[in-house]
Parts: structure tokens; sequence; C-alpha cells
């Protein structure tokens, strides 16, 4: 087909969404529908786990030294726990830190404390560790309290292992949802595109009884479909933005629940507004262009 003849069949195609305004307007709206069910649901999976990584960076292990181990002990040890592999961040506590941390966690013994406690040279010093990975914490523990001048490494497995469960469960919910709404959208948009080509059977049969070949039938269709599906994609992104934007905005305000829930760790739109808008152009000017020819070939064949 020359280029010319392309050309035409692609401005009926667009021709044909205003002539028949009231079903493209149908297929807009359920093809907008199904790409947010879908896109808000893949966005809240990615921010729930996210989250669950991010309590899981609050899970610390606590090492303390050897009461009266020298800075060169110390550095010796600091510098073995940067080496292991998992080690994400290392954090030094010195003994009087360590004093002043009892103290505020025992408020009522406090006075006592300052009235005979004059140093602290009876308690350890120490670093507070960070993991890249939480599920082998464990492992990381056992690693840094061989070290030597080690007293005590401590952490909290058990957080681990539940982390570990929850996103397992929260990725097995969120697939079996996203998958569900997207079986549901494809039968409503394979049910509306159907209604729009059924329409306009009798366009395509005299198209058919004059000579047209299937691809000259079918080309103003998938430009048709693809055109509806590309705004449809647009109107999804900008609404997904406008909702996306606003729930973050009123949970940045809550720096108390941001720390609680780690939710600090969500993802700011900014960082995903060019993946999430090529997802929704792509995907829906595919399904809109594909479900337009899918629908045309019970009508083709006369």
């Amino acid at each position: 087909m020359k280029l010319s003849g392309i050309k035409y069949l692609a401005d009926q195609g667009v021709e044909n969404i205003w002539k028949n305004k009231m079903m493209a307007f149908a297929t807009f709206c359920v093809l907008l529908i199904s790409l947010l069910l879908v896109g808000i649901a893949s966005l809240f999976y990615i921010n729930m786990n996210r989250m669950i990584i991010g309590l899981g960076d609050k899970n610390e292990i606590s090492v303390f030294m050897d009461v009266g181990a020298s800075d060169e002990d110390i550095k010796k040890a600091e510098d073995a726990i940067r080496a292991i592999s998992n080690v994400n961040t290392i954090e030094f506590k010195s003994k009087e830190d360590a004093l002043e941390t009892q103290k505020k966690d025992l408020p009522k013994a406090k006075k006592l404390i300052e009235n005979y406690i004059t140093d602290a040279e009876f308690m350890p010093d120490g670093f507070s560790v960070t993991v890249k990975d939480n599920d082998t914490i464990a492992d990381t523990t056992a690693e840094i309290q061989k070290i030597a001048k080690v007293q005590k490494a401590y952490s909290s497995p058990q957080v681990a292992e539940f982390l570990k469960e929850l996103r397992k469960v929260v990725s097995l919910i969120a697939g079996a949802v996203i998958i569900t709404l997207a079986i549901v959208s494809m039968i409503m948009i394979s049910n509306t595109t159907k209604a729009s080509v059924y329409a306009r059977r009798e366009e395509i049969q005299i198209m058919k009884y004059v000579g047209a070949t299937n691809a000259f039938i079918r080309m103003p269709f998938f430009v048709e479909g693809m055109v509806t599906g590309l705004f449809s994609g647009a109107g999804a992104f900008f609404i997904t933005w406008a909702l996306y934007r606003s729930i973050y905005r009123v949970l940045l305000k809550q720096a108390s629940l941001m720390n609680a829930f780690g939710l600090k760790s969500l993802v700011p739109f900014a960082d995903i507004m060019i993946i999430v808008l090529i997802a929704y152009l792509v995907v829906g000017s595919l399904i809109g262009a594909l479900g337009s020819v899918i629908s045309t070939r019970k009508h083709i064949d006369v």
C-alpha cells in the first residue's frame, strides 16, 4: 500500500472518532477506568513493598565493645565491621552516649544515675549498624560477634523474618488483585469495543462487498482504537498524578507517622513520572488498537 493510501486510512480513523463520538467516548471511559484500576493497584504495591523495606532499615544491629577497649581496638573493630559485605552504615556510640541513652530509657532512675554515677567508664563503647539485606541480618550479627574485642552484637531476627513474610503476603495479594483487575478490565474493554464495531457492522460489510481488503477495512479501526487509547492513557496519567501527589503531600505532613510506618520510603511521583506516563500511553494505545482490530474480524468474514 502506498504512503498516500496509509495516510488516507489514518485520516479516516481519526475522522471516525468524531463521527462516532458517543461510542468513542464510551470506549475512552472504559479504557480510562481500566488503566486507572491497574495502574493505581501497581503503584500501591510498589509503595507497600518500599514501606516494608523502609521498616526493615530501622532494624539495626547494636554492637557493644569490651569495657575498657582501647581506641585502637575500636578502630580495628570498626574496620572489620565495614568490611562485611552486608553492612550498609555504621555509627559509633561512645560510652558517654550509652549513659545518656540509659537516662532517657530509664526516666525514673535518672536522678539516681546522676547522683551516684559520675562518669561512664563502666559503660562499653559500641556501634549502631544497619544492613543492606534485612533478610540476612542474623548472619551479619553472627559475623560481627566473632570480631575481636566485641562483647556482644545484638539484633532482632524475628522482626526481619516477620517483614520477610509480610513482603511475601503483600506480593501475593497485590499480584492477585492486579491480575484480577487486568482480566476484568480486558473483558470490559472487549465488550465495549465489540459494541462499537457492531454498531458499524453494515459499514464494514458494504466495504467488504465493494472489494475492500481486510487490511483496508481494519486500518481506520486500528487508528481509531490507538488514538482513543492514547487519550485514555494521557487522562489516566494526569488523574493518577493528581491523586498520588495529593496523598503524598498529606502523608508528608505527618512526620511521626512517616517515621513509625516507614512512609519515608514512599516513592516521589517525580521519580517515576516518565515510566508511568510511557506505560499508560503504550498500554492504552496497544489495547485500544488491538481491541478494535480483533473485534472487526467477525464482521469482515461475510
